[in-house]
């Protein structure tokens, strides 16, 4: 007689948010004082050791401070020793892609902290708003980039189906890659996704798939606005735009502001992009052999 299976072993184990971030720091002074004094997060554990085993583990301190809901934000101090060139904070974007990222409940508690962090005498570097968040960012004394954010509206289930289509889109772009295929830049991506959900019926139509959400809207308002550019409900969320023969956005014109202008074609694209910079978009059909 078979018997019954766990339910336990059917279900996925689950997360329950971030516990901690931990990086080393070479200035144990100025970096209780930057988070505990200056940002006013409690310092909540400590431990020294001596090494951890390996003979050339230096002895440490790790110390934590609580940012809130549960969260904490720990550093390495490596008595001894200094930091090495390949772990040294850079200006790079490779390197700022690495980042702490705290969150609050709107724009009025963003613009309580951007007041504190300037009242404390730290430099800001800019306050950005994205697709779904706007930020403002900062460094701490090692240089580590820290961004307070809040989000503009959820993520909901359209979200999701969106991302995953752009996910598998650029995962198939990169097995393409990997067999010699050129894979430089992020249009191949937009073509790709976008003849996966439906290409325009025209060939010499440029079209553009734009989620319904908030942040691109302004893109379907201005199609239905001027007139010029004929827009179809698609179906999962997305509206396409279509241009015959092509397709020209101004980024004034539209209210985008640039980090959100250069995700405009995140949803999908039918087509080659002509011009695509600060102020200004042009897509023309694919030229057909």
């Amino acid at each position: 007689m078979n018997q019954p299976v766990h339910s336990t072993l059917l279900t996925h184990p689950v997360l329950r948010g971030v516990h901690h971030t931990a990086r080393p720091t070479w200035k144990l002074e100025e970096t209780v004082h930057f988070y505990r004094d200056l940002l006013g997060l409690p310092l909540v554990h400590a431990i020294s050791a001596r090494g951890w085993g390996p003979a050339d583990h230096a002895d440490f301190l790790h110390f934590f401070f609580d940012s809130g809901n549960g969260s904490t934000i720990a550093f390495f101090y490596y008595i001894g020793t200094t930091c090495p060139e390949r772990l040294a904070p850079s200006d790079h974007y490779q390197v700022r892609a690495t980042h702490t990222a705290w969150q609050v409940s709107d724009a009025a508690e963003l613009a309580e902290w951007r007041t504190r962090v300037e009242q404390a005498g730290i430099d800001l570097r800019y306050q950005v708003r994205h697709e779904v968040i706007e930020s403002i960012y900062f460094n701490d004394p090692n240089g580590y980039p820290i961004e307070i954010t809040y989000q503009t509206r959820p993520f909901d289930s359209m979200d999701a189906a969106d991302a995953a289509r752009t996910i598998e889109a650029a995962i198939e772009m990169e097995q393409r890659g990997s067999r010699g295929e050129s894979f430089t830049s992020i249009d191949p991506v937009w073509q790709r996704k976008a003849s996966g959900l439906k290409a325009s019926a025209d060939t010499d139509v440029a079209s553009v798939f734009v989620l319904d959400v908030p942040e691109f809207r302004p893109l379907i308002d201005s199609a239905h606005e001027s007139g010029a550019y004929p827009t179809t409900a698609i179906g999962n969320g997305y509206i396409r735009i279509d241009g015959n023969p092509g397709i020209t956005f101004d980024r004034k014109a539209l209210g985008f502001k640039p980090a959100v202008w250069y995700g405009a074609l995140t949803g999908g694209l039918a087509g080659q992009i002509e011009q695509f910079d600060t102020d200004r978009l042009v897509i023309s059909p694919v030229v057909q052999s």
